[in-house]
């Protein structure tokens, strides 16, 4: 057996600092992405393309950095999706200098693998993490990411000025950051994750005598709550991307100005992220299902608002607060679960299709999201994600009391 108290702390060290570089690289990607489809395109309708791709491949990377995971560990593992991201970025840089959109589709979905490898970091801070400090130590990890996204947007300005300087086409200088970024969290992934937390955590592991281990879906076939785990994180982050995808759209319709938008938007990420440790105290402490349950519950709080205050500034804002917040605690309850719901050689295969679906639910839910908004208003919408939600919270409930049985990990 490793020792792992120690190896853990450095791990937590390194997630960190890695999350808050690959935050920076990615908030200054999709800073510029809608701007810059909509440039090269020539045509506006277009620019939602932006997130669309980097969405799609993100979940199309999620899967492949799950298996590098479980053959050559997480150091391996996140280190390419960070320079596959930044390959992106170059990728989309020349793009722009071709006036390609279809090239800069492709380096907008390979840059998509940041927000993959974000996602995988969470779970390698729960490789060794003990049961009762799990989700506290993956929701600190998730909580560094709001540092990086939050600069991110800001480095537009200079970004430009840094791309001018270089001759850089147009509105492509933040991703001198971006690849910046990148580069360094990848260093930090490969150098600083050592030993590798999930090949320390295999190591360790007890033998399955004639088990060998499971892909991601054999396991969601076999394992009836890795399903509800992975359904409660996809349904959950599907539900908060409809909702925040048209709810500018909304405001702006409805006379709200930039301003207004930008602070609604800041709020919501306030809740995604700000409270995250908050939730992951709550998760060790109540348990996994529960505080999904409690996230559900505020999510719904969040729809039933924007179906009665849609017309009001005021109250979407307080609506996009609680989405924010019911995002946050279902899923960092939420993805502990799916990251202990399985024997830890099945894990990593477990946690890439837990992303793929949460990236291409969130993918469909959000390119419906217009056509529903344009069939029955906000109002509507939050309805239709009402649905959703009552899909995790049945779910929650057949599945309260098995887990309270004693032998349930909490």
């Amino acid at each position: 057996m490793i020792e792992t108290a120690a190896i853990q702390k450095r791990v937590i060290r390194a997630l960190v600092f890695a999350q808050i570089l690959g935050g920076i690289g990615l908030g200054a990607t999709v800073s510029v992405g809608a701007l810059l489809a909509s440039d090269v395109s020539g045509s506006p309708a277009w620019s939602g393309m932006a997130a669309t791709m980097s969405t799609l491949g993100a979940a199309l990377i999620a899967v492949p950095l799950a298996r590098a995971a479980q053959a050559r560990g997480r150091r391996v593992a996140l280190s390419i999706g960070s320079i596959v991201a930044a390959l992106g970025a170059v990728l989309a840089t020349f793009a722009a200098a071709l006036g390609s959109f279809p090239l800069l589709l492709v380096g907008l979905a390979l840059a998509g693998a940041g927000s993959a490898t974000n996602l995988q970091a969470r779970f390698a801070a729960t490789d060794l993490a003990v049961p009762l400090h799990r989700a506290r130590q993956l929701s600190l990890v998730v909580w560094s990411t709001t540092i990086g996204a939050v600069l991110g947007p800001n480095l537009i300005e200079p970004g430009e000025l840094i791309g001018g300087a270089i001759g850089l086409p147009t509105l492509t200088g933040p991703f001198v950051f971006t690849v910046a970024a990148q580069v360094a969290a990848m260093l930090v992934y490969y150098f600083a994750l050592r030993p590798d937390p999930l090949l320390t955590a295999l190591a360790n592991a007890p033998a399955r005598e004639g088990a060998p281990p499971r892909h991601g879906f054999a396991t969601l076939r076999v394992n009836a709550l890795a399903r509800y785990a992975v359904a409660a994180v996809a349904l959950s982050h599907a539900t908060m991307v409809a909702m925040m995808s048209m709810t500018p759209v909304h405001l702006y319709e409805h006379g709200a100005t930039l301003i207004i938008v930008g602070f609604a938007l800041s709020l919501h990420i306030a809740g995604m992220y700000a409270l995250s440790p908050a939730f992951g105290w709550l998760a060790d402490r109540w348990g996994r299902i529960p505080t999904i349950l409690f996230g559900q519950g505020m999510l719904v709080v969040s729809l039933l608002t924007a179906w009665v205050g849609s017309h009001s500034q005021v109250l979407v804002i307080v609506s996009v607060v609680f989405l924010g917040l019911g995002w946050s605690a279902s899923t960092i309850a939420g993805s502990t679960l799916v990251a202990e719901s399985a024997p830890v050689d099945d894990r990593a295969g477990l946690q890439g299709v837990s992303d793929l679906l949460m990236n291409s639910t969130a993918a469909v839910c959000g390119a419906l999201a217009g056509p529903v908004l344009a069939l029955v208003g906000y109002s509507g919408l939050g309805v239709v994600c009402l649905l959703l939600v009552a899909v995790v919270g049945f779910w929650s409930v057949r599945h309260l009391a098995p887990a309270r049985r004693p032998a349930d990990i909490r």
